[in-house]
Formats: structure tokens, C-alpha cells, sequence
């Protein structure tokens, strides 16, 4: 079969020929239609993640969608770069049966692929860490990446009755508005006290939640929009790894600083999450900008997602259509 391989640890994966999966007891062997390149991905390839250096040659690509036996869509998670093992970056993964979310019908593989964990990330910060309630004001930062997109749409299906969207460059803002932001702000400045009055005049007066993939300067000029007792979930660190967030902000109003991350999840909840994420795609509720491109692509690709050149989701599709 046909497989992108991380040769060298640092560098793109390159296409090549690799022996067909042999399934042991318990596993299934997917037929993969759609692996999205994730930051994560690159991450565990570079070889210098909290995940340790990778073996290699691996196939890389930490989820997927595709089918199985008679057909039937699933998506499936895979261990690639974090632990020894073979990711989704191929022709056909063998998966554990376990670890196969069945999808419903007339689910765009591409698009669930696109949205997969970075939505599920969304989902459950929003619904389970950050307990947001129907009628809640939500400020969404980093909105024009996948977790924000599908934070800003999901926030509305949980029935917030606002929300705001922060974003650093123009293309992200517009993404964030093709998503249904009320209103977008531009994270364009590092002085905390002008962010903050951005973020404040955008509002309907002060937010509930906080959805914060990106700490550093925007979370701490966030944090000081939020009502007393409001929530600031943190899912990522791409703004900066330490955050100015100032005491007394953080007294005054006995805020809640929560963090999350997918690994925390069970397999069950990170079914059900995937589960909803494909219902909401295939009735039009729920996208994020993405671009399908075929395996044999994947350097350019590969090099595009690590460098930021993107307008979306590389999605690579093994059997294109």
C-alpha cells in the first residue's frame, strides 16, 4: 500500500510503499478516506515533544475517517508519534475495533476529518469543562482556527445568545465570521489593557465564558471581560506559554481558571463527542474551513501546516473520490 513515513525526525514525510496492515485479535483494518494533517502531528514528528523522539520509520497521522468490512464510515483515533505504532497517514490503518466511532450517514469524510479532536477539543471545553448554559455570553479567542470555528458554531448550538470572536490576522477574523461570530476583534496588540477594552466594546456587557486556545497576552486582556465567577477554559498555549493575568483581576471576581485537554477524555466520551461533531456536520450546523489533497501531496502539504501557510484543514485523502 501507498503511506506517507516520517524518515528523519524535523523533516516532511515522503511517500512510499509499505507492507499492508496484518490485524491482530481485536483490531480492524479501515479503509482510510480522509487524515488530516494536525498540529499535533508535527508536533510528534519533530521529535522533540513531551511525547519523547518517535521511531522511526512511522507513518504518521493521529486520527481519521474511513471504512470497514461492508463499507460503514467510522472514524478512528491512532497513537502515532506519542507511542510506537502506525497513524492514518495511509491506504488502510489497522485500528483496534474498541476505537472505531461509526458515523452517521451522508457524513462528508473530509469535512469530519477536518473537524475531528481539534472540534471535539471545542465541544468539550465549551459543554463539559466550562458548563456553559443556554443564554450565556461567549468570547471565543483564536477563532479562526479549527477549534475556534467549531467553538464559535457550538457555542451557538448550546445556546449562548452571544458570541464574540478574537482573532490575530484578517483571514482569521473572516473565517470567524463565515463561522457566525457576533462580533470579531483583532488580537493585534500586546498591551493588555487596549486588548482588554477591544474585547469589552465588542461585548453585550460582561462575558460568561472564555475559550482560550491561546493564553499569553489575549488570555490575561480576556480574563478582564468576565463577569464575577465567570470561567476562562485554557486548551492551548500558541499566544505564549506563561500568561500576565493580573491578581487582582483574578480576586476581585473569583474567577474560575480551568484547564483542559482531549487526553483527559475516556473512550466514551470522545465517541459521543466525535459522534455529535458528525450529526452536527452532516445536517450543515457545524464546518471548518478545510482543503482536500491527495496523499501523494503530503511534503507540500506537510510543509504548508508547519510554516502556517494554510487557509484551513489539510486533509489528505488516501482514495479520493
Amino acid at each position: 500500500m501507498r503511506a506517507a513515513q516520517i524518515v528523519t525526525c524535523g523533516r516532511p514525510p515522503r511517500v512510499a510503499d509499505r507492507p499492508a496492515p496484518s490485524p491482530e485479535a481485536g483490531d480492524r483494518v479501515v479503509r482510510v478516506l480522509a487524515a488530516p494533517i494536525t498540529p499535533l502531528d508535527v508536533l510528534c514528528a519533530g521529535g522533540t515533544s513531551y511525547f519523547g523522539t518517535p521511531d522511526t520509520p512511522y507513518v504518521p497521522g493521529v486520527q481519521g475517517v474511513g471504512t470497514v468490512g461492508d463499507g460503514t464510515l467510522v472514524w478512528f483515533p491512532t497513537d502515532a508519534g506519542m507511542a510506537p505504532g502506525e497513524g492514518s497517514m495511509a491506504e488502510m490503518a489497522c485500528v483496534p475495533a474498541d476505537d472505531l466511532v461509526e458515523l452517521p450517514a451522508g457524513a462528508d469524510p473530509v469535512a469530519v476529518a477536518a473537524l475531528g479532536l481539534s472540534a471535539v477539543a471545542a465541544y468539550m471545553a465549551l459543554t463539559w469543562r466550562g458548563e456553559l448554559a443556554a443564554g450565556e455570553q461567549v468570547l471565543v479567542l483564536g477563532a479562526g482556527g479549527v477549534v475556534g470555528q467549531a467553538a464559535v458554531q457550538l457555542a451557538r448550538v448550546a445556546g449562548a445568545r452571544r458570541v464574540v470572536a478574537a482573532a490575530r490576522s484578517a483571514a482569521a477574523r473572516e473565517r470567524a465570521r463565515r463561522a457566525g461570530a457576533d462580533a470579531v476583534v483583532a488580537l493585534d496588540t500586546d498591551d493588555v489593557a487596549e486588548l482588554a477594552a477591544r474585547l469589552s466594546a465588542a461585548c453585550d456587557g460582561p462575558v460568561d465564558l472564555v475559550l482560550d486556545p491561546l493564553f499569553g497576552v489575549p488570555a490575561a486582556a480576556a480574563a478582564r471581560t468576565l463577569r464575577p465567577h465567570g470561567r476562562l477554559v485554557n486548551l492551548g498555549s500558541s499566544a505564549g506559554e506563561t500568561c500576565p493575568l493580573d491578581s487582582s483581576t483574578l480576586r476581585s471576581r473569583s474567577l474560575h481558571v480551568l484547564g483542559y485537554t482531549n487526553t483527559e477524555l475516556t473512550r466514551e466520551q470522545k465517541a459521543a463527542a466525535i459522534g455529535k461533531i458528525a450529526e452536527l456536520a452532516a445536517a450543515g450546523r457545524l464546518d471548518a474551513a478545510h482543503e482536500a489533497v491527495p496523499l501523494e501531496d503530503v511534503a507540500s502539504a506537510w510543509h504548508r501546516q508547519s510554516t502556517g501557510a494554510t487557509s484551513g484543514r489539510l486533509v489528505l485523502t488516501p482514495h479520493p473520490a
